[in-house]
């Protein structure tokens, strides 16, 4: 398992000072979640910009450094904690990323080749590891030849629930436009089971400097500050205005196949 955390701010801050109050608790969840971390944020010159180490964050040198030399607007954040059988390799690190998006993952499905069959055959060629997060990205990608991102990322959770077992399909997705998360857990897993109720929660906070939505754990989401996500809904927050909305899938979507 694997937390999340993502921001968009008003105007291009160093991520060292747009986070000042999560970073230490983000990066402190990566003793147990210690299987590597990555970020990836918009530069001024309209680059996104990706740092990945497989060091935990809270002993990473790269991880402070990148959060200080990060100024941007937009940016997501990831540490992770393999699952069993899945290889600490940088292929394997969160973000996932493809031309100017970016992708990360909470959880996990299995069979990982569930979803194999209804990804574009050059992306599904082009995977550069192995693990089911990257393949949920993969059919994120696919559905986004004639899908905007709001229903590319809820019909591929869609599609996983349709055809796997599942702990999560929290996810952020970075796009030059937007910043998007979707949150979706299956009570009934292991882990879910194991870890309680709250493990799997997406909150955001708005405040008018910036917006964030960050895994459980992240700081106190309990000073009335922070909203909650419900589950199987998209949370965009548009870069520029930090517009936020909330969406349901548009309902009739076909799934389209390869």
């Amino acid at each position: 398992m694997c937390r999340l955390l993502g921001v968009v701010t008003h105007v291009p801050t160093p991520l060292a000072d747009a986070l000042t109050d999560l970073i230490e608790p983000f990066a402190g969840l990566s003793r147990e979640h210690r299987d590597g971390w990555g970020i990836a944020a918009w530069q001024a010159d309209g680059e996104l910009a990706v740092g990945r180490d497989l060091l935990p964050a809270h002993a990473s040198p790269a991880f402070t450094r990148t959060l200080a030399d990060s100024v941007t607007d937009a940016a997501l954040l990831h540490i992770r904690m393999a699952s069993p059988g899945l290889a600490t390799e940088p292929g394997n690190t969160h973000p996932f990323t493809a031309g100017a998006l970016a992708f990360a993952h909470n959880g996990y499905f299995a069979p990982r080749d569930a979803l194999d069959g209804l990804i574009d055959p050059d992306l599904l060629a082009g995977a550069g590891g192995s693990t089911d997060s990257e393949r949920y990205f993969l059919r994120v990608l696919t559905r986004l030849h004639d899908q905007d991102p709001v229903d590319a990322l809820a019909l591929a959770a869609a599609d996983i629930r349709a055809r796997a077992d599942f702990a999560s399909l929290n996810c952020l997705l970075l796009t030059p436009d937007a910043l998007y998360a979707y949150a979706e857990e299956n009570p009934d897993s292991e882990v879910s089971r194991r870890r309680g109720p709250d493990f799997f929660r997406l909150r955001y906070q708005a405040r008018a400097d910036r917006v964030v939505v960050a895994s459980s754990g992240i700081g106190a989401q309990d000073d009335g500050s922070w909203s909650l996500l419900p589950y199987r809904q998209v949370l965009e927050i548009r870069r520029g205005d930090l517009r936020i909305s909330t969406h349901l899938v548009r309902a009739g979507l076909a799934a389209a196949t390869f």
